[in-house]
């Protein structure tokens, strides 16, 4: 007869797909069914069928996982931040590292024996890791504002101020503002109409040196009664920036250009080993600064330094590799478009007394090219850091002309990823060391970096 939607069925979970979805079969349809995990029998009612594949919804645990574990938020389900809280940390692990390999495998169409994954690093606490967070701010049922995150794939607010990836501090801050928008009657803002004040609360905590960030984010030129806000804001720990963000458009970006100190300085400090990097709303920094160090000291030990290579940073963003890296290097050079960016980068520069760290603005298949023709500016090793879509196709011609020695890839998306190495190495590299580091524990992302190294000639066939 076939399944159909609102049929109910009883599935044993044998797999997980990239985006955490339990995978069952059923008359020999792949049922992908989210929430539940590798072992699990469960009862699903169909949502969805295709000709060969199908979606249906967790209706019930029959016989739980033991790779299950409790998720410690009771939001787990609806919101859709952690896709993986109700695996055990082990199997999360276990679950990225099958990630990395399945995208080299099918995407990169990587043999085994061309790449060998090292163990994905995790974390010893994996969770209150979030040195950032951004809240949007509505209404509930009773008209009262709240703040929380979007269910999964709407735009429907859950109302839960202590997030289990962020501090301890957030749940203390969001109150405050709450309390003191019902106080003075300040309008959150409503996506359907576009009125209302309050859009999102942005807050930042330097892990390393404790200092806190607080940036509200309006749909208007300014806060009413601000002062009172502030007074009662100063008094969490660590206090050192309040500030608005204006933004009056009507878009799904949550933050404006512009940004106006109502106290204290524009930015907070924070730390990644022995470097100090100034954060202020608008910067890019890694989210989770634990592993953002054991990332960015693979990437030197996948390197090798010996303090004679010239160095380019691809995709730069605020300059963190390429800091975190010179004094392991004669010189390195960053390149990044967002002109923002590269200012913090050499202001990051200056405040630690790295003299060695040249900064460009400009994309990186422009940039490059030029300075390497025309100046003659080689590289021993280039390293980038891609946004999630991946290396801008040009800009892997000029790394392949180039031809450095090494490349060190470090990916926030291993499909992408897998898709590049697979143009380096029909360039003539070859890969040497993979290991993923896991940055976002709970979640189906996933860090990698690569090692490439180039190919003797002799060993290349043109």
């Amino acid at each position: 007869m076939g399944l159909k939607k609102n049929d109910f069925v009883t599935v044993t979970i044998e797999d997980m797909s990239t985006d955490g979805e339990g995978i069952g079969r059923e008359e020999g349809c792949a049922l992908f069914i989210k929430d539940a995990v590798i072992g699990d029998v469960v009862e699903a009612r169909i949502m969805k069928m295709k000709k060969t594949y199908g979606y249906a919804k967790l209706v019930r645990i029959l016989k739980p996982s033991k790779k299950r574990t409790p998720p410690l938020c009771k939001f787990y389900r609806q919101c859709g931040g952690c896709q993986l809280q109700a695996l055990s940390y082990e199997e999360q692990l276990r679950f990225k590292q099958k990630k990395i390999i399945g995208n080299l495998e099918r995407i990169g169409h990587f043999s085994k024996e061309e790449f060998v994954t090292e163990p994905v690093l995790g974390m010893e606490e994996p969770f209150y890791y979030r040195n950032k967070a951004q809240f949007p701010i509505g209404r509930d049922a009773d008209g009262k504002p709240v703040a929380g995150f979007y269910a999964g794939r709407t735009h429907s607010i859950i109302a839960n101020t202590d997030c289990a990836l962020g501090t301890a501090e957030n749940a203390q801050i969001l109150q405050m503002i709450l309390n003191f928008m019902n106080e003075y009657a300040i309008e959150p803002y409503c996506e359907t109409d576009g009125t209302g004040l309050v859009r999102h609360v942005l807050i930042r905590k330097g892990f390393a040196s404790g200092e806190q960030m607080v940036c509200i984010v309006l749909n208007g030129e300014s806060l009413p009664y601000s002062d009172r806000l502030v007074e009662r804001l100063c008094s969490v720990a660590g206090m050192k920036s309040i500030s608005i963000n204006i933004n009056q458009r009507r878009t799904n970006v949550i933050l404006g250009e512009t940004v106006r100190v109502l106290w204290g300085d524009l930015y907070i400090n924070d730390s990644i080993g022995d470097i100090c990097y100034r954060i202020s709303p608008l910067s890019f920094f890694q989210v989770n600064p634990v592993q953002t160090r054991k990332l960015y000291d693979l990437v030197i030990q996948f390197a090798q330094f010996d303090g004679s290579e010239t160095v380019w940073d691809l995709y730069c963003g605020t300059g963190s590799i390429s800091l975190y890296i010179a004094g392991y290097v004669k010189r390195v050079y960053g390149v990044e478009v967002v002109s923002q960016a590269i200012e913090d980068a050499r202001a990051n520069a200056e405040e630690n007394g790295i003299e060695n760290a040249v900064f460009y603005v400009g994309k990186a298949e422009e940039v490059v090219p030029e300075l390497y023709e025309k100046e003659h500016i080689h590289a021993d090793v280039i390293v980038v850091d891609p946004p999630r879509k991946g290396c801008d196709g040009a800009l892997l011609e000029t790394i392949l002309k180039m031809s450095p020695e090494k490349i060190v890839y470090v990916s926030c998306d291993s499909a992408t990823l897998a898709r590049d190495l697979r143009l380096l190495c029909d360039g003539g590299y070859r890969i040497e060391r993979v290991r993923g580091v896991d940055c976002f524990p709970q979640t189906v992302h996933v860090e990698t970096v690569v090692m490439l190294s180039h190919k003797k000639p002799d060993s290349v066939i043109n």
